[in-house]
């Protein structure tokens, strides 16, 4: 199967709702239109709210695969489904899956040069932008979870760019084994 990516996403400030107060967040991605400058701390025009726990270096970019949408609207059924950037994804990718990438994997996206770092670690703002409460517990066992890419080489990231590998370093982890050290 070739990996490609099926979306660019970015984002500006926007608000949660939680126990009678407004969370800023980054949360709320949508789809860019044509190719997305991204250097070493993300994709150009993105925002990055809570900078404790989102972003640097080595959490430049959250890839989250398409496949997984149709799992979540069997799991948790939303009238307008799951669209790209729902879960707070820099790119929407398809062929591109925890079970296929490993840690310190260096891929080809376009112009720019990624590699895979770590496993995202899911937090309260996407159980409230799913407005479901048991939603985070539900999204970490089920391993779809998607992950984070570090950006040893700016460049340009489009829709309908495939992801080539580079690189796979000997020994290296596969992103579902450590999701199921990490968190199982």
């Amino acid at each position: 199967m070739i990996s490609r990516v099926e979306s660019v996403n970015i984002a500006v400030s926007g608000t949660l709702r939680a126990r009678g107060r407004e969370i800023a967040t980054g949360i709320f991605k949508e789809p860019a239109a044509g190719r997305v400058r991204v250097g070493a701390l993300g994709l150009e025009g993105d925002v990055q709210v809570d900078k404790r726990y989102h972003g640097g270096p080595e959490q430049a970019l959250y890839a989250f695969s398409s496949e997984h949408a149709a799992f979540w609207q069997q799991t948790l059924p939303r009238e307008d489904g799951y669209p790209r950037g729902f879960f707070g994804e820099n790119l929407t990718t398809s062929g591109f899956l925890e079970e296929d990438v490993a840690v310190g994997d260096v891929y080809r996206m376009g112009t720019a040069l990624v590699r895979v770092t770590k496993p995202r670690v899911p937090c309260f703002k996407i159980g409230l932008r799913a407005g479901s409460a048991g939603f985070v517990k539900t999204f970490l066992a089920s391993a779809r979870i998607g992950f984070y890419l570090a950006v040893p080489q700016p460049g340009e990231i489009g829709a309908g760019d495939t992801i080539e590998q580079v690189e796979r370093p000997a020994g290296a982890m596969r992103m579902s084994e450590l999701i199921q050290r990490l968190y199982f």
